[in-house]
């Protein structure tokens, strides 16, 4: 059954966009409260009007345009700031000079920062920096000087534009390294899953044949050294495989994407199933099981990865411990978890044997034993005495099980 891609999408630009939408309609709508409390006090009351007029309407037509990064051209940004100026620059034609000196609001009054804040979401802080020293030169000309109201209020809205988009950018920055890491985290699962799928199946082949082919000798030689030769490289393909390049949306408006690649649904329905059911199988004239008389319920997930992580363990038994070996199986069914221990009687493994092993790629007790296991949010412990045997003890707590199995349903 071919799996699917689930794509995840991050963006905390988003919220910044609506923000400034609202933001937008709101200050249009104290500007034209702040023209109709001080309509007698203007000259020209008609300019003001049709220009109130032109600014309504284009507010509210814009809207779309400021919901995305994409839909925010370079072309609306001009047009928008356009607006702005414009609305500064025919203050004193509509308002009258006494106003205008005492420090009263330009037409657009806080509807600019808008402008100037879309500058500083579309292109960061350099970006906001241009646009807002073209708003400081129109105040300063609507004016005609500096003064200190007029400086505090250009200096107030440089900062806070040249703030927001320096962390625009840092956000940008962090999303492309967030969905990176995420998709790199996703590889490394994959490539675990994949590792001890194939140590289960194909590897495990692969060093049969070898054995038998050194032990028949003739062409089956030949055979067994070259299935020896492909062991030795598909361990390491497993080991340390390639990880893929990270994939970020064209439409950065949109947000990171990070695609990861997950199996399918099974077709079965996801309640629990009895563990023992699973394990009966490994029961044989050389392997003994000791099992609760009660069910055993796991979720169908925890309960496959459990049971394939007591076949690994077997499978090394029947590697290295030799044909005569017996094992044990326990299953205990604990308040808070259940733990399955298998034991041998072989001769043990000797210390530093398992990291040795790890480092050549044979990855049977950190992948397909330890790596389910964690993947559960349980535990596997191996004691292991030269001489005497060993021990795998598989730790499956029960609230981690229900959780791994809702998760992977999902």
């Amino acid at each position: 059954m071919a799996r699917r891609e689930r794509v995840m999408r991050m963006s905390v630009e988003l919220p910044l966009w609506r923000a400034l939408a609202g933001y937008r309609v709101l200050t249009m709508l104290y500007a034209v409260g702040l023209f109709a409390t001080a309509y007698d006090h203007f000259v020209r009351p008609w300019t003001a009007v049709g220009y109130y007029a032109v600014l309504c309407v284009w507010t509210l037509a814009t809207l779309p345009r400021v919901a995305s990064e994409a839909s925010c051209t370079r072309r609306f940004l001009a047009a928008d700031l356009a607006v702005a100026l414009t609305g500064i620059l025919l203050t004193p034609l509509a308002d009258s000079h006494e106003r205008i000196a005492g420090g009263g609001p330009t037409l657009p009054s806080i509807w600019t920062a808008g402008s100037v804040l879309a500058f500083a979401l579309k292109g960061g802080w350099r970006w906001a920096a241009a646009a807002s020293t073209a708003v400081a030169a129109a105040n300063l000309a609507e004016r005609g000087s500096p003064a200190r109201d007029t400086v505090h209020n250009v200096i107030l809205v440089w900062v806070a534009s040249i703030a927001i988009g320096y962390v625009v950018e840092v956000a940008r920055a962090s999303e492309r390294t967030l969905a990176r890491a995420l998709e790199i985290e996703a590889a490394t699962r994959e490539r675990e899953r994949l590792a001890r799928d194939i140590h289960d199946g194909v590897l495990q082949v692969l060093a049969m044949v070898q054995r038998r082919g050194a032990v028949i000798g003739g062409e089956a030689a030949d055979l067994g050294r070259l299935a020896g030769e492909q062991e030795v490289a598909l361990r390491t393909l497993v080991s340390g495989g390639l990880l893929p390049v990270s994939r970020v949306s064209e439409d950065t408006a949109a947000g990171a994407l990070v695609r990861v690649v997950e199996e399918p649904d099974e077709p079965d329905d996801d309640g629990p199933v009895d563990l023992r059911a699973l394990l009966a199988p490994f029961a044989a004239a050389r392997v003994s099981l000791a099992e609760p008389g009660a069910p055993v319920p796991l979720p169908r997930v925890a309960a496959r990865e459990l049971a394939a992580a007591v076949g690994a363990a077997l499978d090394n038994v029947r590697a290295h411990a030799g044909p005569d070996a017996r094992a044990w199986i326990l299953v205990e069914d604990e308040p808070d978890g259940i733990v399955v221990t298998v034991r041998d009687d072989g001769p043990g493994i000797c210390e530093g044997r398992l990291a040795q092993a790890e480092g050549e790629g044979r990855l049977g007790v950190a992948q397909s034993i330890r790596g389910r296991l964690r993947d559960l949010g349980g535990s596997a412990e191996l004691i292991s005495v030269p001489g005497q045997g060993t021990e795998v003890e598989l730790k499956v707590p029960k609230g981690a099980a229900r959780a791994r199995g809702k998760a992977d349903k999902r």
